[in-house]
Order: structure tokens, then C-alpha cells, then sequence
């Protein structure tokens, strides 16, 4: 597949079952709750996730779809289940957390989130970052897997009435993966997920990754 055209691969057996089954267990025992549906910064709090989201591994992997060094940006962990359960409609991932809020040409839409400065950047920020979705359980339409809609990324940003006409006229992909498999995708392709409808766990690992160096004083914050 052609991840510069379509937007999106998915890389099989990128971790292996062992190493989501350790991860799994790091979670669980330093968040002290399998069902907490959402942390962020999950890898200041697990130091297993640390350790891969910094690894030769992820970091090599990362860079090879941007242009530069990569460095994680953004660190979430989510778990889908009947009882933390939601549904995701279609949008894009087009914001970054920064250390600061100055005027900037490009930025905008600032917000403050759990106290940190939030923007919306240039696109040229967002052309040149990576996701990487690894999942440590499999995932399927049952469960509430990732949608997306392949090439959307060349779009640039898009509007609400922008975004409601190509979710009617685009083809759409699940992406239904095993345990260890990663989705990798730029993150202003539209994307979107639906509420898992059987027990049992949906874990991801959310990992974002740049090379951009951001101007005039303001650094990635995570």
C-alpha cells in the first residue's frame, strides 16, 4: 500500500503477542484499573511504555514517514469495553499541545487543555507527523475498530459541511487488525470509530510522533 497516497497502512505483527501481553500487564499494574477507558501521557506513567514509544524501534519506524528524526509528541492509551464504551464520529487529529501561547501567523484555534496550551498548526506541521495505533488486543467492527477514509489527508484541513460531504461519497476502511498490529496514518486523515458492541477489551496504544522543529520559542509538550 502506498501510505504517501492512501494516508494509512497497516503493519502486521509490529509488536509480538509477548511483548502487548507485558504492556498489558505495565498498564494494569501502574494505572491500577484494565478498565480505565483513557489516559494521557501514558508513557510519564508507565515506564514499559516509555521505553518502547522511545525504543530504536518506534523511533526508526516513525521516521521513516516523515522527514526528519522523530520524537514522541503525544502518548494516549485507550480501552474500549462495554462498560467505557463510546463512538467517535468522522474528523481529523489537527491539534498539538504546546509550551506556550504566542501570535503566530498559521496558529490558531488556541485552547487550554488539563492546563496545557492546545493550537491548531500550519499543515505543514501536521504533513509531517505520524500515528502510530498499536493495538494489544484485536480489533474488528464488533469492537469498535478504526474506520478511515483513504487519501483524505490530501484534502488539507477540511470543514463540517466539507467532511459531511465526503463520508457520503468516499469508499471507508476498517481497519481490523490482530493483537500486535499497528495502524500507521497521518493524523488529519478523517477517521472515526463506532461502540463496541461485545465483551471484552479494545487496548490501543496512541503514539504520535514529528520531526518538525516549531518556530520561535514554542516546543511540543506532552
Amino acid at each position: 500500500m502506498n501510505f504517501r497516497k492512501q494516508g494509512f497502512v497497516i503493519k502486521t505483527n509490529f509488536l509480538s503477542p509477548e511483548q502487548c501481553k507485558y504492556l498489558i500487564s505495565e498498564i494494569t499494574e501502574s494505572i491500577n484499573s484494565v478498565n480505565n477507558y483513557g489516559v494521557r501521557n501514558i508513557d510519564r506513567k508507565v515506564t514499559a511504555i516509555d521505553s518502547m514509544a522511545s525504543s530504536k524501534y518506534l523511533l526508526n519506524s516513525a521516521s521513516s514517514y516523515l522527514d526528519g528524526n522523530a520524537f514522541l509528541v503525544r502518548a494516549i492509551y485507550f480501552n474500549k469495553t462495554l462498560n467505557t464504551n463510546w463512538s467517535i464520529t468522522w474528523h481529523q487529529d489537527k491539534t498539538i499541545a504546546v509550551n506556550k501561547q504566542i501570535n503566530l501567523i498559521g496558529y490558531k484555534a488556541w485552547t487550554v487543555k488539563e492546563e496545557i496550551n492546545c493550537v491548531q498548526p500550519p499543515l505543514a506541521v501536521l504533513e509531517n507527523m505520524v500515528t502510530f495505533r498499536i493495538h494489544l488486543d484485536a480489533s474488528n467492527q464488533e469492537n469498535g475498530c478504526l474506520k478511515v477514509i483513504p487519501t483524505t489527508h490530501r484534502f488539507g484541513i477540511l470543514s463540517q459541511p466539507e467532511i459531511n460531504r465526503i463520508k457520503n461519497i468516499y469508499p471507508i476502511k476498517y481497519c481490523e487488525v490482530d493483537v500486535g498490529d499497528a495502524v500507521v496514518m497521518r493524523p488529519h486523515i478523517l477517521h472515526s470509530s463506532e461502540k463496541s458492541l461485545i465483551p471484552g477489551n479494545r487496548r490501543v496504544l496512541h503514539l504520535e510522533y514529528s520531526s518538525f522543529n516549531l518556530p520561535h520559542g514554542l516546543t511540543w509538550v506532552r
